[in-house]
């Protein structure tokens, strides 16, 4: 546990249902546990869905429920991709016939062998451990054969290759290319920067659009897609909102290089488990102190460890907290303990309707009436959900955590905590957690009229 750093009570870490079915699982306390093991879950980004156009205004009482996109995203993606995707028990997507298998023993693997299952791919992850990607037979029933190799090798840790999608409302036009962003407020940093190392900050999303004028400057470090570019929407807006900067457009640290993953490369598979994991062991050799995930889903025991394995060797990650209702159950990774869960608030600092409460929410920022950079033309749109709060934070801490480092990353989550507003002193809300920070760096439309 962190003794630095004030934990909700008990009652915090009650396991909460999931999402479409009866399995539950426990809620992140509010500091991230940069001694403890920690979980997973994210998915598929619809990429296409951000390129529409919103049917809804912003700042509307009738809101889109987030809850019921994302479960439609869902619902077609199982239909649209029969072939390489289906349900698991709670109705979640992976990737058709594979089952995860996480470090397992040569007696785990000779039971996958003789229950009729095949070895397909192996990863090392380094010092995060390894993966193995085992593809049951065909016909045979996929939760079913996972029961079957968890009894034949209780010792083992065994998953389905769950799928992530990402945390936003699709993406309202807000006017062009004209106008300069306005003075805002004192700017916020976690910590004290390092002047000796220069900002680095990681991404694990969509593909990013190089070739953006907010990115004109910006030093980009790329993993994934088999060195094949594949720009998208939700990558290029969250990545924008960090390091992205133009004459109309300011990130939260323009000068930071950034190392974004793309674990998508337009494929109906890309967001899986395993591809997270790749990408958090990328990051890990890298050397990346703080890393961005605007990603949510299910649990997923490789993730559990791999996420686990990172914060105890200093790394900070921040994930959206999800947009499926105040009274939804937990999403992932924002919800594993030691994540840096961030949820998304208007201009006024009011907390946006549809996002997630609990003791996962450690930190609230911009994440409505909002411009970040877009594909194509207006190269800038308005933006709505959480994926859009938790890259500020993430960039927030970023200049104080340079590289892994658990003393740095306490320090800096305290620093931001101290100049967070909106909430009482020494209180952490279910709402906004430590309170609202990064209100200026929110790209306001008006200055893009």
């Amino acid at each position: 546990m962190k003794p630095n750093y004030p934990f909700r009570a008990a009652s915090a870490a009650l396991a909460l249902t999931l999402a479409l079915g009866g399995t539950s699982a426990s809620a992140q306390l509010r500091v991230p546990s940069l001694n403890l093991p920690l979980p997973d879950r994210l998915g598929p980004l619809d990429t296409n869905a951000l390129r529409s156009r919103g049917e809804r205004l912003l700042g509307s009482a009738d809101l889109v429920n987030l809850g019921e996109l994302r479960l439609g995203q869902i619902g077609r993606l199982l239909r649209q991709h029969r072939d390489v995707l289906e349900a698991d028990p709670r109705g979640e997507p992976v990737v058709r016939r594979e089952i995860l298998a996480w470090a397992p023993s040569p007696a785990g693997l000779a039971a996958a062998r003789k229950a009729g299952m095949e070895v397909v791919r192996e990863q090392a992850l380094d010092a995060l451990g390894a993966v193995v990607v085992l593809r049951v037979p065909d016909g045979a029933d996929l939760a079913a054969e996972l029961e079957k190799l968890r009894a034949l090798d209780p010792e083992g840790s065994y998953d389905f290759n769950h799928i992530y999608t990402g945390s936003s409302t699709l993406p309202l036009d807000a006017g062009a290319n004209a106008g300069t962003a306005g003075a805002g407020p004192a700017r916020q940093t976690g910590g004290s920067p390092d002047p000796a190392r220069p900002a680095r900050v990681g991404l694990i999303d969509s593909g990013v659009d190089g070739g953006h004028a907010v990115f004109r400057d910006a030093d980009i470090r790329r993993w994934g897609c088999g060195g094949t570019a594949h720009p998208a929407p939700h990558g290029t807006a969250v990545a924008a909102l960090m390091v992205g900067q133009s004459a109309q457009f300011r990130g939260v640290v323009p000068s930071a290089l950034l190392y974004a993953a793309d674990i998508y490369c337009d494929s109906a598979t890309g967001g899986s488990a395993d591809k997270i994991a790749g990408a958090l062991a990328w990051l890990a050799s890298e050397q990346v102190g703080v890393i961005n995930i605007s990603l949510v889903g299910p649990p997923n025991i490789l993730l559990e460890r791999v996420v686990a394995t990172m914060v105890r060797r200093g790394h900070v990650l921040v994930a959206a907290v999800g947009n499926d209702g105040p009274a939804a159950p937990p999403l992932y990774p924002a919800s594993y303990r030691g994540v840096v869960g961030v949820t998304g608030v208007d201009k006024r600092g009011r907390t946006l309707p549809e996002a997630a409460r609990g003791p996962q929410v450690m930190f609230a920022a911009p994440g409505n009436q909002m411009v970040s950079a877009a594909i194509g033309r207006p190269p800038y749109r308005t933006m709505r959900g959480t994926s859009f709060a938790a890259p500020i934070v993430a960039a927030l801490l970023a200049p104080s955590v340079p590289a892994p480092s658990g003393a740095a990353a306490r320090s800096a989550i305290d620093a931001l905590a101290k100049q967070a507003g909106g909430g009482a002193s020494n209180t952490v809300s279910n709402e906004t957690g430590y309170g609202v920070v990064g209100m200026a760096f929110r790209n306001d439309p008006s200055a893009f009229r």
